[in-house]
């Protein structure tokens, strides 16, 4: 089944995504609307072979369409995405504008996908460091449930879009050229350095990012007395983000029984090379559409061997943002 397609936000890096990741998997559609805001009117496209003028994002825009793809930031999915919707459009939403609606389904197709048939019109995409830090939870969740996951996380520049990797590209330059480095896009310099995640802060000293992976996790293994804490920091990465992930399950498990249960579960890679001190990195993940799985070793700390901790990697832009909104429109298109 074929559908009119629509990508708000198409000019940003994760819209380029949405590009590339559609003509990989062959994605099958009838018409295409590319929107952007007005920067970016009459900018030409070439998408599959064929040139297209991109529009501005309008209340108007999606007529006729079936699916739309949303990566436009949170203000403005809150604004069109509602009337794409009453358009008679399936909205799947990359901000955390609709998260944690209750009317809108957090989907991971690997792990909820019987949730977008819940949808009112609207389904939402979970944050980045979410999805790839619960990806290689999950399998293991269901054979052990998990009772409490710390997570800490090194983001990558690519979580804060386009004009931020380029600002790490730019800044790398300059210092190297002896000159002081322009800071436009984040608050501090991110090349060469790290610094806790440049979202607001609330009042009770943990940021959003950190604060969404808490309830993110929570609403899609719907699992509420499951306890998160998280640590979110930015590193001078281009693309990729990865995570030092510790669970305390409910039963004793053992690392070889993750190793077994992690090669069997979809969309993760397990790269796990003790003899050549070898783990996933940031240039491992990047355009890889797997989350990598590594370090998997008991946590002697807690007791009957209750203990377990990974590192994974994953590529913010693919499965951390555009290929898990693909998979979703891949499933409504089986409905």
């Amino acid at each position: 089944m074929a559908c009119h397609l629509a990508i708000a936000g198409v000019t940003g890096a994760v819209g380029q995504e949405f590009l590339s990741i559609l003509e990989e998997r062959d994605f099958p559609f009838d018409t295409l609307k590319v929107l952007a805001s007005s920067r970016s009117k009459g900018k030409k496209i070439t998408f599959k072979g064929k040139e297209y003028t991109v529009e501005v994002l309008t209340k108007d825009s999606f007529a006729g369409v079936d699916i739309a793809l949303f990566s436009a930031g949170g203000s403005r999915s809150k604004e069109f995405a509602p009337a794409a919707a009453k358009a008679g459009a399936v909205v799947v939403d990359n901000s955390s504008a609709f998260r944690m609606d209750p009317t809108a389904p957090l989907v991971i197709p690997e792990i909820n996908p019987e949730k977008i048939k819940e949808h009112k019109g609207i389904i939402a995409n979970p944050n980045c460091s979410t999805i790839i830090g619960i990806m290689p939870v999950w399998p293991l969740h269901q054979a052990n449930p998990v009772k409490r996951m710390v997570v800490s996380t090194y983001q990558a520049a690519s979580g804060a879009g386009a004009a931020a990797m380029a600002e790490l590209g730019a800044q790398s330059r300059e210092i190297l050229d002896g000159k002081k480095p322009s800071c436009n896009v984040f608050p501090y310099q991110i090349a060469f350095n790290c610094f806790s995640h440049n979202s607001a802060l609330g009042p009770d000293g943990y940021n959003e990012e950190e604060t969404k992976m808490v309830k993110e996790t929570r609403k899609i293994f719907d699992c509420p007395q499951i306890a998160i804490t998280a640590t979110c920091v930015r590193i001078p990465v281009m693309r990729a983000h990865c995570e030092s992930i510790n669970l305390e399950f409910t039963r004793p498990i053992t690392p070889e029984r993750v190793r077994e249960l992690l090669a069997k579960a979809p969309g993760i890679s397990v790269l796990d090379d003790r003899e050549h001190n070898r783990f996933p990195m940031p240039i491992d993940a990047t355009g890889k559409d797997d989350v990598l799985v590594g370090r998997i070793r008991q946590d002697p700390s807690l007791p009957d061997n209750r203990g377990i901790n990974l590192w994974v990697a994953g590529d913010q832009l693919r499965k951390g943002a555009a290929l898990n909104a693909i998979q979703i429109a891949e499933k409504l298109l089986e409905q």
